[in-house]
């Protein structure tokens, strides 16, 4: 782990990339995920829209998580941490003008990336069946409104196309292109389904590249020194918290269901005094050692 520098003092996500660093970017879909990721060497952190609609809500990643919900957590998280934010922005929540105060509402929640993609709404999650995009006209112009809607020149838009799996890596691959031209600083092709056509995307598109690893999801895992051999810029991993996390609480109430007892668990568990850490309570402490208790 490291030490978090202040907000005023960290580079920012486009100072990092214009450098030539390779971001890598944990998942994180609540407080407790975010935190953990931000203790350590992570350029940044990626707030998953699956995680904030499955977390928060308890429903799937089908268009039911609404603009308050995800702006509320990433404020949250923005506020709490120390790294960079790249945030699911979905479709924007609505027709342009939605899309232009989405920008604007999460860049004022301290984001410093914002994705935006060209499905439908209500949109899926990228790596289930039956996605449906909008007309390319009406995908550029939803970049066209958010690149023209920051307000802050390290403010960034994400400009992902879903078009891969319904339409095919030919039409995916004229959308990223015409994203790009577009102003999109980041440009994400959602589920490409071989490293062969990761390779192509990385050849063919001229902007910074993002590349979205979901293991057991549509495309395949691929390494990061192959993700830079081949001109990506950006990996998110938005289940590496969640899916383990699951895992691992499912074990520790199983153990103790059948035990009756959190005795013996074979799962690994932080402290109590870890949590305390964790949420902040020395800071707590310290501010009543300073003006409750003298």
């Amino acid at each position: 782990m490291q030490s978090t520098p202040s907000k005023a003092l960290r580079t920012t996500l486009r100072q990092q990339l214009e450098l030539g660093h390779f971001v890598l970017a944990p998942g994180v879909f609540d407080m407790f995920s975010a935190r953990i990721a931000d203790r350590m060497n992570f350029a940044a952190l990626y707030m998953s829209g699956y995680g904030i609609s499955g977390s928060y809500l308890g429903k799937a990643d089908a268009g039911l998580v609404t603009y308050t919900d995800m702006v509320g957590r990433a404020r949250c998280i923005v506020e709490g941490t120390h790294k960079p934010l790249i945030a699911d922005a979905d479709t924007g929540f609505g027709g342009l003008l939605n899309v232009r105060d989405t920008v604007r509402g999460y860049e004022a929640a301290g984001v410093e990336a914002i994705q935006i993609e060209d499905q439908e709404v209500p949109k899926k999650c990228g790596h289930t069946p039956n996605r449906r995009v909008v007309p390319l006209r009406d995908a550029v112009r939803r970049i066209e409104v958010a690149v023209g809607a920051r307000r802050h020149e390290h403010t960034m838009i994400v400009a992902r196309t879903d078009a891969r799996t319904a339409l095919g890596l030919d039409e995916a691959m004229v959308r990223a292109k015409a994203f790009a031209r577009a102003g999109a600083d980041i440009v994400f092709v959602e589920a490409p389904e071989s490293g062969e056509e990761f390779q192509r995307i990385g050849a063919e598109v001229d902007a910074w590249l993002l590349a979205n690893m979901v293991p057991t999801g549509r495309s395949p895992v691929v390494e990061r020194s192959d993700l830079v051999d081949w001109g990506f810029d950006v990996a998110i991993y938005p289940a590496a918290g969640m899916n383990v996390a699951c895992a691992a609480i499912e074990a520790s109430y199983l153990h103790l269901l059948h035990h009756g007892s959190a005795t013996g668990s074979p799962v690994p568990a932080y402290t109590m005094a870890q949590l305390h850490d964790l949420v902040g309570f020395p800071e707590v402490w310290e501010f009543e050692r300073r003006f409750v208790e003298s």
